[in-house]
């Protein structure tokens, strides 16, 4: 979609969650801002990992039951990614709306690491508790689960004489503090809990990010737009997002001459510090806000400051 002169084109590489998502609502609420979305990964779910999860949530592997066997049973979920909301969000819309509050019943804990994995849950209108958003980071989830999962009664959390493990939805490619810290030695054994991981999603890099990242660029130049913003999320796709901006040069470096003589002038922003240390490291380039929260609050919040205090002045 191009923009208007009056709008300010935020191209965001990334994925659009779904069922909501908060880059969306803050800039199309805000400033006339028009925000995009690029996606620089594919994702791709596991067939035979939504077939299981189906099975678990179907057969009664989340609700109190009983006469559910425990090695079929787990007492809470952890959520740490989009995509595994994603996937989870398949799995409730295919249940029957007048059974999913049995099969996902109030007390279970759906355990999130930020907002985003809060606010895709929360739109899907369970009972369940949706806690943890406040940690932001893997060790901080980890130990805010050691303290409320240890909490629960034991007839929430232990079945058949075995305490219930925590299904943890995962990508092929993540850390594993959250499960090193569950299951640490350092712990009394009574203390640990433990973490089944399953592999819902795979990540590739998409193959026509470049072309779509370069039809944006044209839209936004040809509809003489003054601004544009380009929010990057992680190291994938640095160097194609550069190399369609035209800033690097033979040897694949920044080119720090570089003047746009186009009506459109391109700012950066980076989602946190490891992304934007990319940046500088591999290409010489730093951009021009990096986010102090990584929210999109806290890119919005960025990009409004740079502006409030530079670009406004300038254009």
């Amino acid at each position: 979609m191009a923009s208007t002169t009056s709008d300010i084109p935020v191209l965001l590489l990334k994925t659009k969650s779904i069922p909501a998502d908060g880059y969306q609502e803050i800039f199309a609420g805000w400033n006339n801002y028009l925000p995009t979305f690029l996606p620089v990964l594919e994702h791709r779910f596991r067939e035979e990992s939504l077939t299981w999860l189906k099975n678990i949530t179907s057969g009664r592997g989340f609700s109190p039951d009983t006469s559910v066997a425990a090695e079929s049973s787990f007492g809470g979920i952890i959520f740490t990614s989009q995509r595994a909301v994603e996937a989870f969000t398949s799995i409730v819309e295919s249940l029957e709306s007048d059974t999913r509050d049995e099969l996902l019943p109030e007390a279970l804990p759906l355990y999130v690491v930020g907002p985003a994995t809060a606010r895709g849950l929360r739109s899907l209108g369970l009972k369940c508790q949706i806690i943890g958003e406040e940690t932001g980071n893997g060790a901080a989830l980890s130990a805010f689960m050691l303290d409320h999962y240890n909490s629960l009664p034991t007839s929430q959390t232990v079945r058949q004489d075995r305490k219930l493990p925590l299904l943890f939805l995962v990508g092929e490619v993540r850390r594993d503090i959250i499960p090193k810290s569950l299951q640490s030695p350092d712990l009394h054994q009574e203390a640990r809990i433990g973490v089944h991981e399953v592999v819902i999603y795979e990540t590739c890099e998409m193959a026509s990010f470049h072309i779509d990242f370069a039809r944006a660029l044209a839209d936004n130049v040809a509809s003489e737009v003054k601004e544009q913003w380009v929010v990057v999320f992680s190291p994938q796709g640095c160097r194609a997002m550069l190399d369609c901006l035209g800033w690097l040069d033979e040897a694949g470096r920044y080119k720090s001459e570089v003047t746009e003589s186009l009506p459109t002038t391109t700012f950066i922003a980076t989602i946190g510090p490891t992304t934007r240390d990319y940046l500088i490291k591999e290409f010489g380039y730093e951009p021009h806000v990096c986010a102090e929260k990584p929210s999109p609050e806290g890119i919005y919040a960025a990009i409004e400051n740079y502006r409030s205090t530079n670009t406004r002045t300038q254009l």
